[in-house]
């Protein structure tokens, strides 16, 4: 890797993940421990005119983007006055901006796989702040890169996955959508998708935009809940014997969460070659993670 790599975020799962496999291809990144407040307009403005990296992977809000229960609107607030800075720094500085997103960008009224073309409705204070947050990269910082990504999985405790095999530990009943439709993404898949992106920008290939990645399978809330549950149960004996179905408009997030979130992801094959990977092979291996943590 001829380019020199900063990665915001690298205490976080997805940051990890990244690590790990560059460690893999001995692609090291420079991963700057954020300031006790986190990062913010003037601390990245410090960073960045210390370092001049060639390229940016911000990953510094992925919990709150893409994994916590609710954040609060003045949280996201702060967010994006940090990213339109970071977005603005990468521009003077000409650092490529590697930027997740994700499929809370749309408000899943259509049943089709959604592709770049699609224009962005987003639902909750969550998607609404990642569309503002795309629009600002695309407006300030041309050299960017936008992954939006499916439904993330990781092996944070507090995380989506965590939460659910937390409540699959007690006996009360537990229930999810058998109509709302997803790309599950264990991390180290999208950790995957990440590198082989930054490999290519590394060849000084002008591959710009937004890009869709998702697992390979769309599959409904409830078909991916029973997946979890059966390999957890290599791990643990006290789990839920059954999910219950439930419909996604009576859930209680029906309000924020999309009901049909499938990406596709033709774009990011054609330009990049990169093909979706099938989310049940990287079940074992996430779990295994997440029971030597809890």
């Amino acid at each position: 890797m001829q380019m020199r790599l900063m990665l915001l975020g690298g205490g976080n799962a997805l940051g990890q993940a990244l690590i790990r496999l560059g460690a893999e291809e001995d692609i090291g990144f420079l991963a700057p421990r954020p300031p006790e407040s986190g990062w913010d307009a003037a601390s990245l403005t410090q960073l960045l005119d210390e370092t001049r990296p060639d390229a940016l992977i911000n990953l510094a809000y992925y919990f709150d983007w893409f994994q916590a229960e609710a954040v609060s609107e003045a949280r996201f607030v702060a967010q994006e006055r940090a990213v339109e800075r970071l977005a603005e720094l990468c521009q003077h500085h000409s650092i490529r901006l590697l930027q997740p997103s994700s499929y809370r960008v749309f408000d899943g009224a259509r049943a089709t796989a959604y592709s770049e073309k699609e224009e962005p409705a987003p639902l909750g204070l969550r998607g609404q702040a990642l569309w503002r947050l795309e629009q600002r990269v695309r407006a300030t910082c041309p050299r960017h890169v936008l992954l939006r990504f499916g439904w993330l999985l990781d092996d944070s405790a507090t995380g989506l996955l965590g939460r659910f095999l937390n409540r699959a530990e007690r006996d009360e009943p537990l229930l999810l959508a058998d109509d709302r439709r997803g790309n599950p993404t264990p991390v180290d898949d999208a950790a995957r998708v990440i590198l082989a992106v930054l490999k290519q920008l590394d060849c000084q290939t002008p591959l710009w935009g937004t890009y869709h990645y998702g697992g390979h399978e769309a599959t409904t809330a409830l078909a991916l809940g029973q997946a979890v549950l059966s390999e957890a149960r290599n791990f643990r004996s006290n789990l839920l014997e059954e999910i219950g179905a439930q419909a996604h408009s009576t859930r209680p997030d029906a309000a924020e969460e999309p009901q049909h979130a499938v990406l596709s992801c033709k774009k990011i094959l054609h330009t990049f070659g990169i093909k979706p990977r099938a989310w049940r092979s990287g079940l074992p291996s996430l779990l295994d993670r997440y029971y030597r943590h809890v």
